[in-house]
């Protein structure tokens, strides 16, 4: 049984997308950010970052104590690895895969949050926006001729890589992506959206939060 530390953010739906694609047990307790639950002793005893999500798995595959993991990108790692699902045997297949998640929590979420953050704020710096603009426009590009010819974004199956671009990725609208530049980055949107498991994911955050940003995919014709 996987324990959740979850909260309805990209980073969040993550795991939850990871977990309902491969049927692992697990259980979800709520860190509610907007009430600042984060910052609470107990949730920082497996989440130091004071972010989720936070992992903690009280059955190991070495039979030890409870391992606790943060951050998103380790903990798909890990959960790929314990269960040997949605990452490659194949040692390159593997490589790739790993690059592209990095890639994901390197650069295209820390610099769409960014632009999230500054479209929010009432102090506005020209220089500043058409930074995040452009970066965030740039990493979309990335991601559009990486899919180009391409179903998934590392070898021939889908993956983790998948799972962590397309939390970041979706919410293009939020970020005022034209999808119209990105035709192959809609067409893997879709594909990711399509799955079952990916939903569900949604479905289940909104559950905790009414107000959690849904993917509007396929757009309207």
């Amino acid at each position: 049984m996987i324990d959740l530390h979850y909260w309805t953010t990209p980073n969040g739906h993550k795991i939850t997308m990871f977990l309902e694609e491969t049927g692992a047990p697990y259980q979800i307790t709520p860190v509610n950010l907007a009430q600042n639950e984060q910052f609470e002793p107990e949730f920082l005893k497996i989440g130091p970052n004071n972010k989720t999500p936070a992992i903690v798995d009280r059955a190991p595959a070495d039979g030890g104590e409870p391992i606790s993991l943060f951050e998103s990108g380790a903990i798909l790692m890990y959960l790929a690895d314990k269960t040997g699902k949605l990452i490659s045997k194949d040692y390159r297949t593997r490589l790739e895969t790993l690059q592209w998640v990095f890639w994901q929590v390197a650069g295209l979420g820390p610099m769409a949050g960014q632009l999230v953050f500054y479209k929010r704020t009432q102090d506005k710096v020209p220089s500043a926006e058409a930074r995040f603009v452009k970066e965030t426009a740039r990493l979309y590009r990335v991601l559009d001729r990486r899919l180009i010819g391409r179903t998934w974004l590392a070898g021939d199956d889908y993956s983790i890589a998948d799972i962590a671009a397309f939390t970041w990725a979706a919410p293009y609208d939020l970020f005022e992506m034209n999808l119209d530049a990105f035709p192959d980055v809609e067409r893997w949107l879709n594909a990711v959206w399509d799955r079952p498991a990916t939903r569900m994911a949604y479905e289940i955050s909104t559950g905790y939060n009414p107000n959690v940003v849904v993917p509007a995919l396929p757009r309207a014709a």
